[in-house]
């Protein structure tokens, strides 16, 4: 393993020389900047040939129990950071996450709530209370009992028929 490790120093390192001695060929560069660009270009290739595990793959997937654990009445615990929230949207979208993509990282149901089941029912109420969601009907008013009378279709008819009564 030690071997190991030699040989792929000694493989950076070339290929730092490499990449420098051409950038340099190509670029002025002050003399004293030289150390810190070999550096870095020797920490970029040790990086890249020793990738860190991803994200997705690091993520556990959560069993039901922890799901539930997860929505309390008063608040929602975030798989992001621990932390309750009443609602989530606000939260994810400060870390770039729309729910949609927030239960797909992290396995959650199609159903799983963005917000806190005593804060929905309290907004609710208050929705009820202010009468939103009906429509604002006016009262109707009774029927009269007779039929309006019909419109003559002619005015000497209609003066007959007045005039017979």
């Amino acid at each position: 393993m030690d071997m190991v490790m030699e040989e792929q120093s000694a493989d950076h390192i070339s290929l730092a020389v490499e990449i420098v001695a051409a950038y340099v060929s190509n670029n002025s560069v002050p003399p004293s900047d030289l150390q810190g660009l070999i550096a870095g270009v020797h920490t970029a290739l040790v990086a890249l040939s020793n990738p860190a595990p991803s994200e997705s793959q690091a993520i556990e997937k959560l069993t039901p129990a922890q799901i539930r654990k997860s929505i309390t009445n008063d608040n929602l615990i975030s798989f992001e950071d621990g932390k309750p929230y009443k609602t989530l949207r606000r939260h994810l979208t400060l870390r770039g996450l729309t729910p949609e993509t927030y239960r797909e990282k992290w396995g959650l149901p199609r159903d799983y709530p963005m917000t806190a089941p005593s804060y929905s029912a309290q907004r609710s109420e208050l929705a009820r209370a202010l009468g939103l969601g009906q429509q604002r009907r006016k009262p109707k008013e009774p029927e009269e009992a007779e039929a309006p009378a019909a419109k003559p279709r002619n005015r000497r008819k209609a003066q007959d028929a007045q005039a017979a009564e």
